[in-house]
């Protein structure tokens, strides 16, 4: 703000340097989609280890394929992962009911059944009372296991203590309910009954799709299944551990492209390589599928070996090749080996690794040196013959990496007079972001010039784009892509011939 003078004398004023630093975003944030026994159905939970993973959601199941896709994901590297459970409609949520207070399971299934409440009034005031969530004693000698508690509550709406705001926002178990007008203070102990699993939902099955991708409610409520993932800030990853069918891939890759995230797919369980269906469609470009599945140990079978998907030791090793090398480094070769993984489901050779490149899947590949690696990075758009520009996935991740951090960090752009003075800004700011990259080894070329340009003038927003409120930002990159071919050639020296 210019300085009002008034006074004879020496005046500060701080101007503004127009420097709005940019940040990168996350590039590795994985979203896992599959059914559980435990957790909310309502939300995407957020964890960042497999205990975090235990805790919410019931950890390893045999039935669950994304139980063990998250825990390959952090065994080779993953950090963070949101979780969308999906259950069956038959599945059932506990509850129980002391005075007039309603006690729910956070989520459907049996898990909540081990659970009992108890709601016991405060001496020293009747409109006070405390709530406890336990185990019972497991046998009279041992002492009954208490997980949550929650003291000095009220019946009453407007009291800051409210039962309803303090358990619903705190509790991980249960949600409260206290019926309009109720204001009785409970004093009593119940179990909570009547949860239900229902049934198991294999990743191909039509109800887990249904459950997974549902039609838009008629009331208005928001979707659930994947579509839970549009209410989180960010994830840059969508596995859907087992799923193979490849025209719900297709909707998912669509999904993905909507949302600038990147789809992991499973290729279908075979020993014949040149039967594995391809995701078809434009939007081929935010995904990359794998073959074969992966032998890995089972913790629930004594360690017994046991096919699985591999979704999620896929999207491990592209969380730390990010963090090792940058999103912009193709995550594969010798250095993307699958942890943790003693065999492929089928060991294949040169011939059938080149065949399945050709039609843009990604081999998973098993060397005496270096044990089973990823080898191959094209996205379901990388066939030769389509000639796509996102052939590869470093280049395809790299464009999402650099939209996402731009759309992030441009929204101080709105509202701002639209003429030279923002230009300007606009080419500094972005232009710094995109030589920090370039010094990180992200771009081709040896100087700026040659691996980037941003262009916001006079020629990119007409006076017709300003009077539309409209500026236009146009931002160039070289993309490093990977060397997917090694050519030797081998000459023999002839000796020197004397003429």
């Amino acid at each position: 703000m210019p300085v009002q003078l008034s006074y004879p004398g020496v005046y500060i004023e701080e101007l503004s340097s127009g420097v709005r630093t940019i940040t990168g975003v996350a590039t590795s944030i994985a979203a896992f989609v599959g059914w559980a026994p435990k957790g909310p159905t309502d939300e995407a939970g957020l964890v960042f280890n497999p205990s975090d993973y235990a805790r919410l959601y019931g950890g390893l199941h045999a039935g669950s394929m994304m139980s063990y896709a998250v825990a390959h994901f952090f065994a080779n590297g993953g950090q963070q992962a949101y979780i969308v459970r999906i259950v069956a409609e038959d599945a059932e949520t506990a509850s129980a009911t002391v005075g007039s207070l309603q006690l729910t399971a956070t989520g459907p299934g049996e898990w909540a059944n081990a659970y009992s409440v108890q709601v016991k009034a405060l001496a020293s005031d009747s409109k006070r009372f405390g709530l406890e969530i336990f185990r019972p004693a497991a046998t009279p000698s041992t002492p009954r296991q208490t997980v949550e508690s929650f003291t000095n509550l009220s019946m009453h709406p407007d009291d800051l203590r409210f039962v309803t705001s303090v358990v619903n926002e705190q509790s991980q178990l249960v949600n409260a309910t206290v019926p309009d007008g109720a204001e009785d203070v409970p004093d009593d102990e119940q179990e909570l009954g009547g949860g239900r699993d229902g049934e198991i939902l294999a990743p191909d099955s039509k109800d887990f799709w249904e459950a997974a991708k549902p039609e838009a409610p008629e009331d208005g409520t928001p979707r659930g299944g994947i579509y839970l993932l549009e209410r989180v800030d960010l994830f840059n990853l969508l596995c859907v551990p087992g799923l193979v069918e490849t025209g719900h891939l297709a909707d998912l890759a669509t999904f993905c492209r909507d949302h600038r995230a990147f789809l992991i797919a499973d290729a279908e369980n075979t020993g014949n390589p040149s039967t594995v269906g391809l995701i078809k469609g434009d939007d081929g470009i935010n995904a990359a599928m794998y073959y074969p599945w992966v032998r890995m140990p089972d913790p629930r079978q004594e360690g017994r070996l046991r096919a699985f998907p591999p979704s999620g030791v896929i999207a491990g090793i592209y969380a730390r090749t990010d963090a090792n090398r940058g999103v912009w480094k193709a995550p594969a070769g010798i250095d993307a080996s699958l942890n943790g993984v003693r065999y492929l489901e089928k060991n294949l050779i040169d011939g059938e690794s080149g065949n399945l490149n050709k039609k843009a899947v990604n081999a998973l590949r098993s060397f005496p040196i270096y044990g089973a690696v990823a080898w191959g990075a094209r996205t379901c758009r990388g066939n030769d013959e389509i000639g796509s520009e996102w052939k590869y996935v470093p280049v395809r991740r790299t464009a999402l990496y650099l939209e996402e951090s731009l759309f992030r960090a441009l929204k101080w752009v709105v509202f701002e007079p639209n003429d030279e003075p923002l230009w300007a800004q606009i080419r500094l700011n972005v232009g710094a972001f995109l030589h920090d990259q370039f010094r990180k080894g992200a771009f081709q070329g040896s100087a700026p010039r040659d691996a980037y340009f941003v262009k916001c003038d006079k020629e990119t927003t007409t006076q017709n784009d300003i009077n539309l409120g409209i500026v236009n930002i146009v931002v160039g990159f070289a993309p490093l892509k990977p060397a997917e071919f090694v050519v030797i050639k081998l000459q023999q020296i002839a000796g020197q011939i004397l003429v």
